[in-house]
């Protein structure tokens, strides 16, 4: 295993004090970097929180500042939060309109999530993100996995938020944009856990893995790698077949990479997956290319399709300025 690191239980606090560091004008850690929040409150404004198993940055706590959450949760490396930090974050973002929970569709976020909004005082909801066509369940999760479509979730919820949406409403939409939100992923190679020190999971030179998850779990079977444009038609008619006939009028065209995939190739696979979508007849009006739901160093990516209707775009347009994502600001 060759990575920078000191020691792998260091990994995660050395890491969170160099993006807190890095990024102090937006965002600040706990004392017992339990979670990382916005530097600047807002009174009277829905928090926004999230969070999960670290290893997907810049999910989560890239995603904190204006415009997105209040304060993100870092577990360990692929590991669940516990509900003692979510029930701290809550405690510290909380202004007095209460608290939106966005959660990834993993039983261990799923079952923490639950029991800390069982402690938390106040107003709460929470909104599960199952945007994974790929497999129906997995080692992680029962049901639909949340991936990269956790971030388009993220994003129109959080500016909801900021322009002073109640609990009820930002609930309504966040479960809305969901729903209308579809991924597949594909993976070139494997992703090491630092303290395992080895691979995931054993691929050969000439396969890929259909369907992947973002720690590396199965996805529907193992090929041998194949052309770009014959990858991304598969990703494509995944994601429009789920939707069915609710595929039509604009959409988000999202190209996450996994961690080791340069930009080169993710730019590719965006100019194939944008052909298929719009011969499909949705219009792509808004697109976003890049390594923002990771996989540690995992090659591969994942294609993510956001349908919009007039709210959502405005939305999304809407100003946001986070460490990871920003524009109007």
């Amino acid at each position: 295993m060759k990575k920078l690191i000191n020691a792998t239980d260091t990994v995660l606090t050395e890491s969170l004090a160099g993006f807190c560091a890095a990024h102090q004008d937006i965002v600040v850690a706990s004392a017992d970097n339990a979670f990382v929040r916005r530097k600047e409150l807002k009174d009277g404004k829905v928090a926004l929180i999230s969070g999960g198993g670290s290893g997907h940055e810049p999910l989560h706590a890239g995603f904190v500042g204006f415009g997105m959450l209040d304060a993100a949760c870092p577990g360990e490396v692929f590991t669940s939060p516990t509900p003692d930090q979510m029930l701290a974050a809550a405690q510290a973002v909380d202004t007095g309109a209460g608290v939106l929970f966005i959660v990834k569709n993993y039983e261990g976020d799923v079952m923490n999530f639950e029991m800390t909004a069982e402690m938390v005082d106040g107003e709460q909801a929470s909104v599960i993100t199952d945007d994974d066509v790929a497999v129906e369940t997995s080692t992680f999760s029962t049901g639909r996995r949340g991936v990269a479509g956790t971030l388009i979730v993220e994003k129109i919820v959080g500016a909801a938020a900021e322009r002073g949406d109640g609990l009820a409403d930002l609930k309504t939409l966040g479960d809305r944009i969901n729903a209308r939100t579809r991924s597949f992923g594909v993976a070139l190679t494997s992703c090491t856990v630092p303290a395992a020190g080895k691979p995931t999971f054993d691929i050969g030179e000439d396969e890929m893995e259909l369907g992947v998850g973002i720690h590396g779990e199965p996805g529907r079977r193992r090929e041998t790698l194949a052309s770009a444009d014959d990858i991304t038609k598969e990703m494509v008619d995944s994601i429009l077949g789920d939707l069915g006939d609710t595929a039509t009028g604009e959409a988000v065209l999202l190209v996450n990479g996994f961690g080791g995939t340069p930009s080169m190739e993710l730019y590719l696979m965006y100019n194939a997956a944008r052909r298929l979508v719009e011969a499909a007849g949705v219009q792509v009006t808004r697109s976003l290319v890049g390594s923002y739901v990771t996989s540690l160093e995992m090659a591969g990516c994942s294609v993510t399709l956001s349908l919009l209707d007039d709210e959502a775009r405005e939305l999304w347009d809407a100003p946001v300025h986070t460490a990871a994502l920003r524009h109007g600001c």
